[in-house]
Formats: structure tokens, sequence, C-alpha cells
């Protein structure tokens, strides 16, 4: 018998037809859904780096609002320090000047907490604008030399280099 004449060849045959048949459209099917597979990776890529850019906004946006939020605090209690060193000043026993500077301490180790210094501004220190507002202009007396702070009225605070209040000071003119 030949095979070809045996039935079971002639199914055989038929299958493996069918079966080459099938490879082909199987084929198209695979690279057709590899590339549907790459579209989504990279979708899903470009996906990813827009939440993570999001996502380092949001942090850098909620961070700056904390540090604006903290100045707005801080400027409202300055008054009270302010008040403590005219107090500081004007008090005329020891015992009284001693207390009042464990609180101007007290309140400046607070500051310092939250990151915010003073600003170092001295009678006789060149004007500088970026740190000190002139409320005020005196003329130079004998020998001295003009925009030079005279007198410091009030003292000026900074968180890193944002100014959070300036100095306000007298300025030989």
């Amino acid at each position: 018998m030949s095979s070809a004449k045996n039935p079971k060849d002639k199914g055989k045959k038929i299958e493996a037809a069918a079966a080459v048949a099938a490879e082909q459209p199987a084929d198209a099917e695979i690279a057709k859904l590899k590339e549907q597979c790459e579209d989504y990776k990279r979708k899903w890529y470009t996906v990813t780096a827009e939440y993570d850019n999001y996502r380092k906004r949001n942090t850098a946006s909620v961070s700056q609002a904390y540090r604006d939020g903290l100045a707005e605090a801080v400027l409202k209690l300055l008054p009270v320090a302010d008040n403590f060193g005219y107090a500081y000043d004007s008090a005329s026993d020891e015992r009284t000047k001693a207390g009042i500077e464990k609180i101007i301490k007290n309140f400046n180790t607070i500051l310092a907490t939250f990151g915010i210094e003073e600003i170092p501004v001295a009678v006789g220190d060149k004007f500088d604008e970026k740190v000190a507002e002139a409320v005020m202009n005196v003329p130079c007396g004998d020998g001295e030399k003009p925009n030079i702070v005279k007198q410091v009225l009030k003292k000026g605070y900074r968180s890193g280099e944002k100014v959070i209040r300036f100095a306000n000071v007298t300025v030989t003119v």
C-alpha cells in the first residue's frame, strides 16, 4: 500500500496543510500582537514618566506652601520679639535684663529650629538694600561716610536666602 492511498496519510496531509495555512495568519496575528504590546509599553512608560513628574511638582509645591505659611506665621510673631528687645533695652536692673534675655534667646532658638535666622545688620555697616530698608536718612556727621547704617530700628529675619522681614534702619546721606 502506498501512503497516498491510505486514508490516514491523506488525513495527515490535510492536517499539515491546514497547520501551514493556520501558521501564516498566526504569524501575522503574533506580529500584530507584538506591535500592540510595544505600543502599550510606550504608553505605559509615558504615563509613568508623567506621573513621576507630577509627583515631583506636587512635592515641590507642598514644600513651598509650607515655607510660605511658616514665613507668614513668623512674620506675625516678630513684633513680639521686637517688644522684648525694647523691654531689654529699657530695663534698669540686671535681674530683669537677664530674664528678658532668656526669653529672647528661647525665641531665637525656636526660630532656628524652623531655619529662620536674624539678618546681621549693625551700626557702622555699609547699607545693603538686599537685607535692609532705609526708613530714615540722617546727614553725615564729621568724619562719617554716606550710605552707612546709623541706627537699627527693627531687626531683619530670613529663611535661607529668602528675606522674611527687612531690617529697618536709618542711613547717613
